[in-house]
């Protein structure tokens, strides 16, 4: 294929290529910006072309390329390495603070319902909570393991109840 043939054919694919890059970009500018950027690349590299095979596979190959490179790119100078002893990547470009007066509700919320559970469901309740095992908490409370077990699920039961406003759908 000659020069002229291929600076044609490439012309042609164009306008097919505009669409993924708008998809890809989600922005008419950096779409034009990644359609020129794929069209150098391909010219620039028109000898790695096999002549037979799918030219408009090829230049999307390239335009997928191209902007997976520059995503990366930009996603590399927005971050830097904390160097303290966990080391952590951090986005230094989305910087977000929350008020966390809802969670400071909620939490009264929920200590609020638990407080008012019957003391024979609240002390089993909170000590699984707590992390103790069922047979440690029959052995504590010197009470049957599924006496323990049935009081928890009533705690739960009723917790659930009187905290219901915060559910969400969960299917």
């Amino acid at each position: 294929m000659t020069i002229k043939e291929f600076s044609r054919s490439v012309k042609d694919m164009t306008a097919s290529l505009k669409p993924f890059a708008m998809k890809l970009t989600k922005d008419a500018e950096e779409a034009n910006d990644l359609l020129q950027e794929t069209m150098l690349k391909a010219f620039i590299n028109r000898e790695k072309f096999a002549e037979g095979t799918n030219l408009k596979a090829w230049l999307y190959t390239i335009m997928k390329n191209t902007f997976i490179t520059n995503y990366q790119r930009l996603v590399r100078r927005n971050t830097f390495i904390d160097t303290t002893d966990n080391l952590h990547y951090i986005n230094s470009s989305s910087s977000i603070t929350q008020n966390l007066a809802f969670s400071a509700f909620a939490l009264e919320d929920i200590q609020r319902a638990i407080d008012s559970l019957d003391e024979a469901y609240r002390v089993p309740f909170v000590m699984h909570f707590r992390g103790f095992k069922y047979h440690e908490i029959a052995d504590k409370l010197r009470i049957p393991i599924g006496t323990v077990k049935n009081r928890i699920h009533i705690a739960r039961k009723e917790l659930k109840e009187k905290l219901s406003v915060y559910a969400t759908n969960v299917n």
